[in-house]
């Protein structure tokens, strides 16, 4: 295990992704494949993978599941890339699943919002403190959907909460993050929360947000740390070249339905000859003409 300030700088040094989970036709858990898929995926330069998050379908999988997805993960690359657990749910959900990550030999945890029901800051407050507290693991803490934390929130957590060691913003707002960046500095690292970060990433970069999370490089690492590093170099032409030859087209795709910003991932692993399988409902699958339209796509730029 990572100490969190050991996980915190080797987060923020490089490109992050959520691999894929893998199921088989019964669609249950196809450990082999999501095997296979993470030897690939801690081959390239990346500087962290968490399992079971969003890209991850971890919001179909039971607790169970969740838990032995991340000891699979653990087990496969931990040795070498640090693999980061979800906590998803109420408190005493997330308190559970920070406590087994921690078991598990993850190197940190994801927290996300809490299910369903809406809180206020104070309350957000309060549930993000006891699952730091419930863990030596370094946590980030993702803001989005009901559970947006304000700058003055951010600021009262880092303050508490020695092991909390990241924001990501699922959010996008501009001013939101400015006031947080102003008030938090590096106490924090920042990191891009939003489907298909590439989008967004470089206006990002000058708010304080160094790196983001990739769901394009489950099945074009190359390209993803390409564009990563043009982002870093601040190199528009670069950035802007690739976005055009294939993130907005791609987006296209994944615009054309709810859940597609999941789904489009898988069918990009297919799409790349590495059979990304199904997705769990509610989610869909991309249609056979959207599948045959995306393989054109990534035949392009692999």
């Amino acid at each position: 295990m990572l100490p969190p300030d050991a996980l915190a700088d080797r987060l923020k040094s490089g490109l992050l992704s959520f691999p894929v989970t893998h199921f088989d036709a019964d669609l249950q858990f196809d450990e082999p494949r999501y095997r296979e898929h993470l030897a690939w995926q801690s081959s390239f330069d990346v500087a962290g993978l968490f399992a079971a998050g969003g890209t991850g379908e971890g919001f179909s999988l039971t607790p169970a599941e969740i838990d032995r997805v991340v000891r699979v993960a653990v087990d496969e690359v931990a040795d070498r890339v640090p693999v980061i657990a979800p906590a998803t749910g109420g408190t005493a959900v997330s308190i559970a699943q920070a406590q087994a990550a921690q078991a598990a030999g993850a190197s940190g945890l994801l927290l996300f919002p809490p299910y369903l029901t809406e809180a206020s800051q104070a309350g957000l407050i309060e549930h993000v403190s006891a699952v730091c507290r419930a863990t030596d693991l370094g946590v980030i803490v993702y803001s989005r959907a009901n559970a947006v934390l304000s700058d003055s929130t951010v600021a009262a957590l880092a303050d508490r909460n020695p092991n909390l060691i990241g924001l990501k913003d699922g959010v996008g707002d501009i001013e939101q993050m400015t006031r947080t960046y102003a008030k938090v500095g590096d106490r924090l690292i920042y990191v891009g929360g939003l489907p298909t970060a590439e989008t967004f990433a470089l206006p990002l970069l000058q708010l304080g947000v160094s790196t983001y999370s990739s769901a394009l490089y489950n099945f074009l690492p190359e390209f993803a740390l390409r564009f990563y590093a043009a982002v870093r170099a601040q190199d528009r032409t670069a950035v802007y070249g690739m976005l055009s030859d294939f993130v907005l087209p791609y987006l296209d795709i994944r615009d054309r339905a709810r859940g597609y910003a999941v789904s489009i991932v898988k069918a990009g692993l297919t799409a790349a000859g590495r059979d990304g399988g199904r997705v769990r409902p509610p989610l869909t699958d991309l249609t056979e003409a959207e599948l045959a339209e995306l393989t054109t796509l990534v035949q392009k730029v692999a």
